[in-house]
């Protein structure tokens, strides 16, 4: 069986990130759509979204993304994304303040083994940010590259006087990625496993999207209900 989460043989600067931070530190976080799966304050800016916008923060797989006017300002984020031969999806800011939690719970379609993998580099964190992901903690730390099979219960605690902050890249799996994670230990013919949303999540996402009516988001609230 393919590891839980992983470290890649890469890492980055932390003060490049931090820079890039600062310049999007001047825009609107937007809280998480997920308003059940979380205490405290878990917020979001997006660099790559389906609309273009900053404050669309949803992330869903086969859709088609586009950068934000905020991605063009960040040039270190971008030389990051360009590291990643491959498609990137949604790419954004994942903010979990101080004494606040992600509860557990689960990312449908997000392992290396249904083709997609999400990223996650850490721009600040400390020893008193808890990340689980199928129970065992993943000790991240700022400037380091992990992937996590997401589809796995995973939550996380900031027990911190300090925010939590995450670049993340939603990546698709191509002959690059596997190359990488075959070079990282991952045995490629392992198979996807069956996993779906919940009906109360399906309608938890529905009634988010609906309090912002798009085009974008009437395709997705389509696309759930028909499953």
């Amino acid at each position: 069986m393919n590891p839980s989460s992983s470290q890649l043989p890469i890492s980055f600067s932390i003060d490049k990130l931090q820079e890039d931070l600062v310049i999007c530190e001047n825009d609107l976080w937007t809280p998480h759509f997920n308003t059940n799966g979380y205490e405290g304050k878990w917020t979001s800016v997006s660099l790559r979204s389906q609309s273009g916008l900053i404050n669309d923060i949803t992330s869903f797989p086969n859709k088609e993304y586009k950068n934000t006017n905020l991605l063009e300002r960040c040039h270190y984020f971008r030389e990051i994304m360009d590291w990643f031969q491959c498609e990137k999806e949604a790419v954004r800011l994942l903010r979990l303040d101080p004494q606040s939690e992600i509860t557990e719970h689960v990312d449908n379609d997000t392992s290396y083994e249904d083709g997609f993998f999400r990223i996650h580099i850490p721009i600040i964190t400390n020893d008193n940010v808890f990340f689980y992901v199928d129970k065992k903690r993943v000790p991240m730390k700022m400037g380091e590259c992990w992937y996590a099979n997401f589809q796995l219960r995973h939550s996380v605690e900031n027990k911190s006087a300090e925010p939590r902050i995450h670049f993340t890249l939603d990546c698709i799996r191509n002959d690059w990625s596997d190359q990488l994670f075959t070079n990282m230990g991952f045995d490629m013919n392992e198979p996807p496993k069956e996993n779906q949303y919940s009906d109360e999540m399906k309608q938890l996402i529905i009634d988010e999207l609906s309090r912002n009516p798009s085009e974008a988001g009437a395709k997705i609230i389509a696309d759930l209900q028909s499953k």
